[in-house]
Parts: C-alpha cells; structure tokens; sequence
C-alpha cells in the first residue's frame, strides 16, 4: 500500500492540481490530508488561484480516496461541502503493526505529543514546513505545505511506501534527488 500526503492547501486550486497529478504519478493507494483543505486563514496571503469551491470538488471527485484532519483554518461548513469526514483533530491509521497519528499540529504538535509508542508514527502539517526525524523512539513528520512553504523550503509532499517515508518536491527541483527533499526509513 503507498499513501500520499498532503497539507495546508489553503484554497489553491493550481496547487492542488499538481499535487492530485502526483498522486496520480505516484499510483498511489489513499490521499492523507492534514488540515487546511479550502481556507487561506488571516495570517496568510491569498495563494494563486484561490479558488474554495473548485478545490472542493477536485476533493469531493476522490473522495473515496481520501483521510483527512481538521485544520485551524477548516471549519464546520467545510464539512457541508466536501464528501469526506474532516472534523476530527486527529485519525489514527494502522500500518504494519504501528500506528499512524495524523493531525494538523495545531492541537497536538511535536513538542505536545499525544501517547505514543516506540515506532509509531506522529504525521502534523500546519507548520508549513518538511520535516522528518526521530525522537525517543516516535517518527515525527511534516510532509511540508503544497501552497505556502515557509523556512525556504520548496512546494513538498510526503509518499509512504515500503518503510521509507519520503518528503518530494511538488514542482521538478534539480537541486534534489529525483524529486525526494527528506527521507526516513520506518524501521
């Protein structure tokens, strides 16, 4: 099984279409978004092609396909509109006899972890920035933001596949490794 993840999309219908081609690209199994589907929020600018109710249905066309987290910036008429749940603070997702914590970071957040143990996995986006490391044991990772890096990182996704999670670069970036910004081996 390969999973795709994505954050803080923010209402951007051309980010959010290159990311749907990766998933496509990627052939992968589910899109695993973490937060801030539709909104850009107050402290962010508006992205290119802000564009909520398009975002919504290039969403709700694979709903089926899709786990999803509220964000700070998703609210409860959000739920209205997408075909998929999107008002838990956090799933958790079973995978090779771990578990996969997912949320958007606003609530729970790597310095405020949830219960976890050895080799579980705590996914959050909201930070808008990639990271992927290990702390006591727990996998902590933040596939990046699709809209709005911050800290001078690129456009970035995360991919799930075989025990290595690998966050990519949405756009083609010479300066990285076929696409691949950060990679960890689940093991």
């Amino acid at each position: 099984m390969k999973l795709f993840f994505i954050a803080d999309i923010h209402g951007s219908a051309l980010y959010l279409d290159k990311a749907l081609k990766r998933f496509d690209e990627e052939k992968a199994d589910w899109i695993v978004i973490l937060g801030d589907e539709l909104y850009h929020g107050a402290r962010n600018p508006l992205p290119e092609r802000y564009e909520p109710k398009t975002v919504t249905a290039m969403l709700n066309a694979r709903a089926q396909k899709i786990i999803a987290v509220r964000g700070n910036c998703d609210s409860e008429v959000d739920s209205m509109v997408l075909d998929f749940p999107l008002m838990s603070d956090y799933s958790v997702v079973l995978w090779e006899n771990r578990r996969l914590f997912l949320t958007h970071g606003h609530i729970f957040a790597p310095d405020k972890l949830p219960p976890l143990a050895k080799g579980d996995v705590f996914l959050y986006g909201h930070t808008h920035v990639p990271v992927a490391y290990e702390k006591d044991g727990v996998f902590i990772i933040n596939p990046g933001s699709v809209t709005f890096p911050k800290e001078n990182s690129p456009r970035t996704y995360g991919v799930l596949e075989d025990g290595i999670f690998k966050i990519k670069t949405l756009e083609s970036d010479a300066l990285y490794n076929n696409g691949v910004y950060k990679s960890i081996e689940l093991r």
